[in-house]
């Protein structure tokens, strides 16, 4: 069950190893410990390596290296996964929406299908995409306030949108119902109380190759691993690979969320589930869940090292930082929920008052980071 909360501006209990500091907040996890999975989160990695090694649309992202911004900054250096390569897409939402729909088909076998789903963009455009390609309709709900840009682009491929007034979750809801009264699918990016598992289950696998493919195409091994999180899927898919498949216990993993919807953050700190309510509004759009993924909240609570929330000033820092490279590094399109972790990097190692959060997370001169941009900039879609 999740208790209700605004998120709040203050100093973050001394028991998690927490505080705040302006733009940026850590928590360091103190209470790390082994994740049986009681739960049943599916471990079979091979078979999503096996689904895209098959599927004609996919390629790997490219693996930038931004050695003179390491540099710069005291680090030996610093990797971005590139999602904004991912499909044509401009994100890397199709990643788990692919793999979980080929799962879903397989194992319920229709004439026709309907997929519904919330999104506040990437994951309806990416399932709008998928449906196009397999000949399904789409019918896809976003919350109030969600971007005209975003909107468009999912119409794109055909998917019927439709706007609420309502917050994230609650559009969850909606979604759902409508699913339920039409014999359609929900294709959810999240678990909660009452919806199957199997569904975010397979997008939190088909996530897992986020960091896969980055293995595969470098020889440096990262030290440091930072990934975004809204309800916490991708950050899921990416932690669970690691500790499952690699059996990595070095490997820090952090989970960066937009200040005022940081439900995770929270949900660490509080030690309960925190879903955050109202309307709050984060430049993030791709960020702006409030309430994470129950299937996934234990393993994160297990096994994840840090959890971070950001201000928007800091993933504008990132955006422009993209664009405007140190040195020979390249330039990208790094989007409003993409560039956050450039941003908490760059400026986390760069200023001195945050000279504790970087002791605590162990990162120094022989650090290899590794952050995803997760999204390319509004204006490519």
């Amino acid at each position: 069950m999740y208790i209700k909360a605004k998120s709040v501006m203050g100093f973050a209990f001394n028991a998690f190893g927490g505080y705040m500091a302006e733009d940026i907040s850590v928590i360091i996890n103190k209470n790390r410990c082994e994740y049986k999975n009681e739960d049943g989160l599916p471990e079979d990695f091979e078979s999503v390596k096996n689904f895209y090694s098959h599927m004609a649309e996919y390629e790997k992202t490219p693996l930038l290296h931004l050695s003179a911004l390491a540099e710069k900054i005291g680090v030996k250096d610093i990797l971005v996964k590139d999602e904004s390569k991912r499909f044509s897409l401009n994100a890397f939402k199709g990643l788990g929406v692919s793999y979980a729909l080929n799962c879903l088909m397989e194992k319920n076998k229709e004439k026709e299908y309907l997929f519904v789903s919330c999104t506040d963009g990437n994951h309806g455009r990416a399932l709008a995409w998928r449906a196009k390609n397999l000949g399904c309709k789409c019918v896809i709900f976003m919350p109030g306030g969600s971007d005209e840009r975003r909107v468009n682009a999912i119409k794109q491929f055909g998917a019927d949108v439709r706007i609420t007034g309502k917050n994230y979750m609650e559009t969850v809801y909606e979604a759902e119902k409508y699913a339920s009264e039409n014999g359609g699918w929900l294709i959810q990016d999240t678990a909660f109380e009452g919806y199957d598992g199997f569904v975010p289950d397979r997008i939190v696998m088909g996530y897992s190759m986020l960091v896969r493919e980055t293995l595969e195409q470098t020889e440096e091994r990262p030290t440091h691993v930072f990934i975004q999180a809204g309800v916490g899927s991708a950050a899921g898919g990416v932690i669970w690979y690691i500790q499952k498949a690699l059996k990595d216990e070095k490997m820090f993993t952090g989970v960066i969320e937009a200040e005022d919807t940081a439900c995770i953050y929270e949900s660490i700190r509080q030690g309960k589930n925190v879903a955050i309510g109202g309307m709050p509004y984060t430049v993030m759009a791709g960020l702006n869940c409030g309430e994470a993924n129950i299937r996934i909240m234990p393993l994160l609570r297990s096994r994840g090292d840090g959890f971070i929330k950001c201000a928007d000033s800091i993933t504008y820092k990132g955006m422009e930082r993209a664009l405007n490279p140190v040195g020979n590094d390249p330039s990208f399109s790094g989007g409003e929920s993409g560039a956050v972790g450039l941003g908490f990097i760059e400026e986390i190692l760069t200023s001195e008052k945050y000279a504790r959060e970087k002791s605590l997370m162990g990162i120094d001169e022989n650090s290899v980071i590794l952050l995803f941009n997760t999204e390319g900039r509004i204006e490519n879609l």
